[in-house]
């Protein structure tokens, strides 16, 4: 587990920026918080850095998910706060993610189909910025932080 205290917007892209650096073909990252915590612009950074330009990367809460071709792999974004039940993610192309990569905010609401191996990251409002905590789950993620967190 390693927790990170975010002074500003640019810090939680940076982190995003960071974490593309680890993420492979069969990944999944959960992005954990309230509304506001910045889940988005955590995923705005990983993505950006990810396909290594500008994208426009918009929230998918009312699409529920957004796909990127990234030079190695697909990346889907997906948002399910709006999601009423869990089983409605296979409509979503859940099961396509596992030739790519899967950036999941509201994890929770994805119920049974939330696969254990996979990074948690719960973001969180910490004074005039946030706190991140970063727990992996699963084989190799926690070598993988060490090496891109030591």
């Amino acid at each position: 587990m390693r927790i990170l205290e975010l002074a500003s917007d640019a810090d939680t892209r940076a982190l995003g920026a960071r974490l593309a650096l680890l993420l492979r073909r069969g990944d999944v990252i959960a992005l954990h918080g309230d509304l506001g915590a910045g889940k988005t612009t955590l995923a705005r950074g990983l993505i950006r850095s990810l396909l290594g330009h500008e994208e426009e990367v918009p929230s998918p809460t009312y699409t529920l998910v957004q796909m990127y071709e990234g030079p190695g792999f697909p990346l889907w974004h997906f948002d399910l706060y709006r999601l009423e039940n869990a089983d409605d993610v296979q409509e979503l192309g859940w099961d396509e993610t596992q030739g790519g990569a899967a950036l999941i905010e509201w994890p929770d609401r994805a119920g049974k189909h939330l696969p254990a191996c996979r990074l948690d990251v719960f973001l969180e409002i910490s004074g005039d910025g946030r706190r991140a905590r970063l727990e992996p789950g699963g084989e190799g993620w926690q070598e993988r932080l060490d090496e891109r967190f030591a």
